[in-house]
């Protein structure tokens, strides 16, 4: 990315999040060439292009300006209406077809799950290893073995309680990644023909765990912004023999809806007076915006029905696979069952994750972790507000690295993913998050990798997107 491609970003991003009102002088040419030591030139063009893209204007001997109408606040996804019925999912093959394209090498990495590696103190982490490795006696690899390092699970344990919440060591398990606890936690609770409900859009390794178990899907609306519907689920468990609930109340992928914790603890009661299980995916929550970390469900559990899966993955450690499940009264179930199939997460990624948080910095390394990703997600949100068709909504979620974009009637994000690979460019189209592909005029956004990568892309998508609108009938 050039220098003043870099500065015109930064002061979108600032326009997007409010920093800079319409009305605002920006700085002028003398300023910011002082303030950034760049050269003339690059502050004009970037102003031009901020200019032309319609966010700021020029006043006659007075400066550069933000526009009043440079910022209109696109809506929201409108909220989707399932049909109410459990079905039979088969997704995994559309699944694989697009993480595949999505991973080839040269592909901006829109599509992606996770967030930049430059975001993560990997260094740090591979000397915990080394350390932590050093001083491993041989007779303590068996510490390792499900349900995990005891040291590493007090650690967890512990942050639990500096929540408040009742979680006992021996409750947790280490799992490799959250997925395999999530997976875990699925099988324990549920019999082949039963009926999960699940959100509406879904995280699809959700919908593939279900097909996998020849389960059933049962959808349930839920709001961009507020979560899933407690009167529709209310009335589901009304009308059908529902064997669990695999739910995302933080930070939901793709939405990246939050539940409030009035709402997380109503859920919770609905849910226990059916005696229905909650497997709880939480692998977003420390990535929060604001000054306090969202409690989870699981803070409301009172008769061991919420399963609370998470991981260090998201927050701290990609690539290191090391999850947790605090599994309530399902805790000996689950343990005797990955013991008769994986045994043990990785000895020396559990020692690794051990020793970096007992070396402190964990929390300091969330805060940069947290600003950093606001700070990315106000800029690719100003793009996206700039650079896409009128009629296209998005979300605006208070955390994580998602973005969920429905594009205008008549626009199927399936051609624009095409369109978008044949570009370098990889998303994750609507399709592939719900059962029936009921999502085909939506696409999921990772805006958690550097500017430099994201923004350039997001524009040539959005480019892409104005093209198929002209190209459609």
């Amino acid at each position: 990315m050039k220098l003043y491609e870099q500065y015109a970003d930064e002061i979108a991003a600032l326009i997007g999040n409010g920093q800079l009102a319409p009305g605002d002088r920006l700085p002028s040419v003398r300023e910011a060439r002082a303030r950034r030591s760049v050269s003339a030139s690059t502050v004009f063009q970037a102003y031009q292009r901020l200019e032309r893209e319609g966010l700021i204007h020029a006043r006659p001997q007075s400066g550069f300006y933000v526009s009043a109408s440079a910022m209109p606040a696109r809506p929201a996804p409108a909220v989707a209406a399932p049909a109410g019925e459990a079905n039979e999912v088969a997704v995994s093959d559309l699944v694989f077809e697009v993480l595949r394209a999505a991973r080839s090498p040269g592909i901006a990495p829109l599509g992606s799950a996770f967030p930049g590696p430059d975001l993560f103190p990997l260094a740090a982490l591979a000397r915990a290893a080394a350390k932590g490795l050093r001083r491993l006696a041989p007779e303590a690899i068996v510490d390792n073995i499900a349900p995990g390092n005891p040291r590493l699970r007090e650690q967890i344990a512990l942050r639990y309680r500096i929540d408040g919440i009742r979680v006992q060591p021996d409750e947790i398990i280490v799992t490799n990644g959250a997925l395999e606890g999530l997976n875990a936690a699925l099988q324990a609770v549920t019999q082949p023909g039963d009926t999960v409900v699940i959100e509406s859009p879904a995280f699809y390794a959700a919908l593939q765990a279900i097909e996998r178990l020849k389960l059933k899907a049962l959808e349930i609306r839920t709001d961009p912004e507020h979560g899933i519907d407690l009167d529709a689920l209310a009335d589901a468990l009304a009308r059908n023999r529902v064997a669990a609930c695999w739910l995302m109340p933080t930070l939901q992928n793709p939405l990246g809806s939050l539940m409030t914790e009035a709402r997380k603890r109503a859920l919770v009661a609905l849910l226990a007076g059916h005696g229905v299980p909650l497997i709880e995916d939480d692998v977003y929550a420390e990535l929060y915006a604001g000054s306090q970390r969202p409690r989870p469900a699981k803070a409301y559990d009172e008769h061991g029905l919420v399963l609370h899966c998470s991981s260090f993955s998201k927050c701290l450690a990609p690539g290191y696979r090391v999850g947790w499940i605090a599994a309530g009264r399902e805790a000996q179930r689950i343990q005797r069952q990955l013991l008769m199939t994986t045994m043990a997460a990785s000895a020396p990624a559990q020692t690794a994750i051990l020793h970096y948080l007992e070396e402190g910095g964990y929390d300091r390394h969330l805060r940069r972790l947290r600003a950093a990703l606001t700070a990315r997600r106000n800029a690719a949100i100003a793009t996206i507000e700039t650079a896409f068709p009128p009629g296209t909504r998005l979300t605006r979620p208070r955390g994580g690295y998602f973005l969920w974009l429905a594009l205008p009637a008549g626009l199927d994000a399936m051609r624009l993913h095409e369109a978008a690979l044949r570009e370098g460019i990889g998303i994750a189209p609507g399709h592939v998050f719900s059962p029936d592909h009921r999502f085909r005029d939506c696409l999921r956004i990772n805006c958690g990798h550097p500017g430099s990568d994201v923004l350039p892309a997001l524009r040539r998508l959005g480019a892409l997107a104005h093209d198929l609108q002209r190209s459609t009938p």
